[in-house]
């Protein structure tokens, strides 16, 4: 399977020829070349995550695509084009989207501040190989995590917090997402810390820039 980082937190896994969108939002520069995809995962339902733009392109080159989301991701789209189908999904479902399956962890956004609404989130594994759990630190009970996305920056978190999320999933190899709010030299020193506690844990760092892959 093969994982290709773009801007911020879209990813896309790849195999026997068939696309997986992971949360292409506004932060990620206009998807091109989408046709392929069996299906996109949206976390939850901010703009840094999906956009009805994005996701438009996506569906405009593969007609029997696959939307899965949260109920409040669900309903935004809804709101944007009532005729595109989605699944809604929460903690516990496992869904098969051949090549890909994909089990999912969580339930809501992790706290920003208590003046701002708490909103869905769901966490996915992809062939019990990949996990990303969206804008939280969701732990993945019972899992074996072979490759993590941790996220670097956010409103939401520091970088201890993802650097004990990290020595608590204690993944085979790791990368850092959710970025787009750093500047270089940021990034290079959260890469740091990243790296420092995946080691820690015997695992892997590989510094992804967007566009860059990684065989899982």
């Amino acid at each position: 399977m093969k994982l290709t980082k773009l801007e911020h937190a879209a990813l896309i896994l790849e195999l026997s020829g068939k696309k997986l969108y992971i949360d292409p939002g506004s932060f990620t520069t206009a998807l091109t070349g989408t046709a392929g995809a069996v299906a996109v995962v949206i976390t939850h339902e901010h703009a840094d995550h999906w956009t009805p733009e994005q996701l438009g392109r996506i569906v405009e080159m593969n007609s029997d695509l696959c939307i899965f989301a949260p109920a409040g991701v669900a309903r935004a789209i809804a709101a944007f084009n009532a005729d595109l189908e989605v699944t809604t999904v929460q903690a516990g479902d496992v869904i098969e989207v051949a090549p890909f399956t994909l089990r999912f962890f969580g339930a809501t956004h992790a706290i920003i501040h208590e003046s701002i609404p708490v909103i869905d989130n769901v966490g996915v594994l992809v062939n019990d190989e990949f996990y990303y759990a969206g804008d939280a630190f969701t732990f993945p009970e019972g899992v074996t995590v072979g490759t993590l996305a941790v996220p670097a920056a956010a409103p939401w978190m520091k970088i201890s917090e993802a650097m004990d999320y990290v020595l608590a999933v204690q993944p085979k190899r790791s990368f850092t997402t959710h970025e787009m709010l750093l500047s270089r030299a940021g990034k290079d020193l959260s890469n740091a810390r990243i790296q420092g506690v995946t080691e820690q844990g015997g695992g892997e760092f590989f510094a992804l820039e967007p566009g860059d892959s990684l065989d899982l």
